[in-house]
């Protein structure tokens, strides 16, 4: 599995900007990524030291569109700690 399969988008909502301070960033990551393969991935793609990954999975909601229930996609999220002083740059200016 390519590096670029695996990271599939920043998440960017209030909660991942407040942990951005910290040195956390929020990714939205393919389902079958494994910890390790995320940790490699963020250390390859952005060049940055990766001290801690905690992986979790987002179950879809419950939602109508006028008269037809559904349901939104189930997705994976990893937020990763990065080294102190080190920060991702596709999130600067967010």
């Amino acid at each position: 599995m390519d590096y670029t399969d695996i990271i599939l988008a920043p998440v960017v909502t209030e909660k991942s900007t407040y942990l951005r301070e910290t040195g956390k960033y929020v990714f939205q990551v393919n389902p079958n990524a494994t910890k390790i393969q995320i940790k490699e991935a963020v250390r390859r793609l952005f060049n940055v030291k990766v001290l801690d990954c905690t992986v979790m999975n987002v179950r879809g909601k419950n939602r109508r569109v006028r008269y037809q229930a559904g349901k939104t996609s189930s997705w994976k999220k990893a937020i990763v700690k990065v080294a102190e002083g080190e920060k991702i740059k596709i999130f600067e200016g967010v």
